[in-house]
């Protein structure tokens, strides 16, 4: 009898790009109106990557707004996407540890009114 809940074998880590506004203590820059995160998260489905990575980030302090899926890896290869040895590391990271990972985070900062 088998008493592991998860097989690691049907976990897959999908590609998300995850925009955030403003929320006091969310660790953004200054000046900045919000952020766009691109994720690593591993997960059944997409729809589980996505749930895990906003429940993440919402107890990081952040205000998730929108989360736009990529796929897989064997799905952003197949739309062309170049895949560098990097991002391939950390979503393998994420697929060993069961986990999200933040590869990179953007700040937005809004040009209209800007004093520079």
């Amino acid at each position: 009898m088998n008493d592991s809940p998860k097989k690691k074998s049907r976990q897959s880590v999908y590609t998300l790009l995850v925009q955030i506004g403003r929320k006091a203590g969310d660790g953004l820059p200054k000046g900045s109106t919000g952020a766009a995160l691109m994720c690593f998260a591993s997960g059944i489905d997409e729809a589980e990557a996505v749930r895990e990575t906003v429940a993440i980030l919402k107890q990081a302090d952040t205000a998730p707004l929108d989360v736009t899926g990529y796929g897989t890896l064997a799905e952003r290869e197949a739309a062309g996407h170049e895949i560098d040895d990097e991002e391939r590391d950390l979503m393998q990271r994420a697929l060993d540890e069961n986990s999200v990972i933040i590869a990179q985070m953007t700040p937005f900062f809004g040009d209209e009114d800007e004093a520079e």
